[in-house]
């Protein structure tokens, strides 16, 4: 089932954060102009504001739009018959969560002596090496978990792609690649795809299983 450009508008805005129209256009490759006039749209009914702090300006999902987005999310879900595929996936997807937040935990402290979270430097090759090789597997494990899902909604398409690619900069030596903010670095790829999962089934983060 294609999701409608204005319910892709609204979920990129809860997607992202935070975030300049380019972005939201980017997130599902929409026409930036059509962007533009669906968040002034989303704006005049109250589901999303635009904001600056200093130099930093954006779009963002206000309650009613995360209300109004969450049941458009699941009101597609629910058309296309596959809600328990949905909520395999995301159990499927919680087994490598905990791993991915280990292995990111281990990209940003090296422990040394009298200093267990140490900021890791990346000197260590060795240490940095093994932390690329669980971030690689579990690149490999996402695209069976995901694929069904995808073909079902084709939103999903593709988180597996931008998450290989990210890696693929972390090890050509751009360690930024794995944990960076505002980038489509490996931990903001898959924070998206966690996002997109509860958002769809209507979970919130708190309420997740153990």
């Amino acid at each position: 089932m294609t999701t409608p450009p204005d319910l892709l508008v609204l979920h990129a805005v809860r997607l992202l954060g935070f975030g300049p129209a380019a972005r939201v256009a980017a997130r599902f490759d929409l026409d930036p102009d059509l962007v533009g006039e669906l968040l002034e749209d989303h704006r005049a009914v109250g589901l999303v504001a635009w904001s600056a702090f200093g130099d930093t300006e954006g779009w963002s999902l206000t309650e009613r739009g995360r209300a109004a987005g969450e049941r458009r999310l699941a009101a597609e879900l629910d058309a296309t018959g596959r809600r328990d595929l949905a909520r395999r996936t995301y159990l499927d997807f919680l087994d490598l969560n905990a791993r991915l937040l280990r292995a990111v935990t281990d990209w940003q402290t090296r422990p040394v002596v009298g200093d267990p979270f140490a900021a890791n430097d990346h000197h260590d090759l060795r240490w940095d090496r093994r932390v690329l090789a669980t971030l690689g597997e579990l690149g490999s494990l996402l695209r069976p978990v995901m694929t069904p899902l995808a073909v079902a909604l084709p939103r999903f398409a593709g988180y597996d792609e931008r998450y290989a690619a990210a890696l693929s900069r972390a090890e050509a030596g751009q360690p930024h690649w794995v944990d960076g903010i505002g980038i489509d670095s490996c931990h903001t790829v898959w924070f998206q795809l966690h996002e997109d999962l509860i958002a769809t089934l209507g979970i919130a983060r708190g309420n997740e299983p153990a």
